[in-house]
């Protein structure tokens, strides 16, 4: 049995070519799916004219979405053994998340959640097992893993008693949310002060290059979808403009991303903490750009009750966001010189034109403009450890 069955322990944070697995991957599509579904529910709202009114569901549900990411990367990171009993119950997690995704278009116009209830039930079970199984394996990181455990559970059951108890999508659904939020984001900190876990720098760096990769192509796919409407036997220039410009956007948001490597050590928890949720606030602003075209594409084809002057902040806001998200979280904490003065400025550059009411190529004009102040053309870089 214990060649099936290994001990859930703490995996070496100096493993060399540690990378994602491919059940990691597997549990990024789930991922992919919810954000997908989510970024529509919210492209249509936007055209229908209630993007402001909307944007709290938007935030809401993405963040329920990214702390389901967050647990699981961070307790992968440190305990994957990859025996058949971790891989059930990751796929567990994977089933209640699928749950949650699938309810999503249902959940976002009011908040009722209760569709996703269920879903997020089991994936809580899944998680609270895992910590649990770790707990049993590392006596000397049982009350960490315990402190977790208990943790989740006392959150979920904090969810269950609020939505059973408030209207959803009231002020006092939306004050009591946020409560629990803070909660469950305090929960590292108050579990970790009884004992650090491990984690492995590279491979974290990975896991949130992917899920950067996955928000933009989530942006992607809205610009694809920008690109089929001009096919409809009638060619029209301003949709064409519309989808370049995004696209020249969501690439210049990426070569900036994996322009530089964060510095990110084990013993500063302080500054990963930092970096690490403050990449929600990039993924988000990032999912809202995608959101954002696509609805300023059905505007240019007469289908869309918002203005272009609404429709503009759903553009360079995120824009904005995401610019000074990439500067807090990293590049002021690297010696770049005057390079390090181009995402504030470039955030300042969009929050101007955003203002003025600007046509989608000049957004596109000040990324490149950005791109070329921040990132050396002189040589390649990327994302190393």
């Amino acid at each position: 049995m214990h060649r099936f069955l290994r001990p859930l322990r703490p995996r070496d944070p100096h493993e060399h070519e540690r990378a994602s697995t491919q059940l990691e991957l597997l549990f990024d599509l789930v991922i992919v799916i919810a954000i997908a579904s989510l970024t529509a529910a919210f492209h249509h709202a936007l055209s229908e004219g209630h993007g402001l009114e909307k944007l709290p569901h938007f935030i809401f549900l993405f963040l329920a979405v990214w702390w389901v990411w967050m647990t699981f990367t961070w307790f992968a990171s440190a305990f994957d053994n990859d025996d058949p009993l971790y891989r059930l119950m990751v796929l567990v997690i994977m089933v209640g998340s699928l749950i949650f995704a699938g309810c999503i278009g249902n959940i976002f116009p009011d908040l009722n959640f209760g569709a996703g209830v269920a879903g997020w039930v089991i994936m809580r079970i899944g998680m609270v097992a895992l910590w649990l199984r770790a707990a049993y394996a590392t006596p000397h990181l049982r009350k960490t893993c315990l402190r977790y455990a208990a943790g989740l559970v006392f959150a979920q059951v904090l969810w269950v008693v609020m939505y059973a108890n408030t209207v959803p999508g009231s002020p006092l659904f939306l004050m009591l949310s946020a409560g629990i939020f803070l909660f469950e984001w305090s929960l590292p900190i108050f579990a970790e002060a009884a004992g650090r876990t491990s984690w492995h720098r590279a491979h974290i760096l990975e896991r949130f290059g992917l899920l950067t990769i996955i928000v933009l192509g989530e942006a992607l796919l809205s610009i694809a979808t920008t690109f089929g409407g001009t096919y409809d036997g009638s060619f029209d220039p301003a949709l064409v403009r519309i989808g370049f410009s995004a696209l020249v956007v969501v690439f210049a948001l990426w070569w900036i991303y994996f322009a530089d490597t964060p510095k990110l050590d084990a013993r500063d928890q302080t500054r990963t903490f930092v970096w690490a949720y403050g990449h929600v606030f990039l993924f988000a602003a990032i999912a809202l750009l995608g959101a954002g075209f696509a609805a300023l594409f059905d505007l240019a084809s007469g289908h869309s009750e918002s203005t272009a002057a609404d429709l503009g902040w759903f553009v360079g806001g995120p824009v904005i966001v995401a610019l000074l998200t990439l500067w807090f979280i990293r590049d002021r904490h690297l010696a770049l010189g005057l390079r390090g003065m181009a995402l504030p400025a470039g955030a300042l550059a969009f929050l101007i034109a955003t203002y003025a009411q600007v046509p989608p190529l000049v957004y596109a004009a000040l990324a490149v403009i950005i791109l070329l102040w921040r990132v050396p053309m002189a040589k390649s870089e990327g994302l190393h450890p």
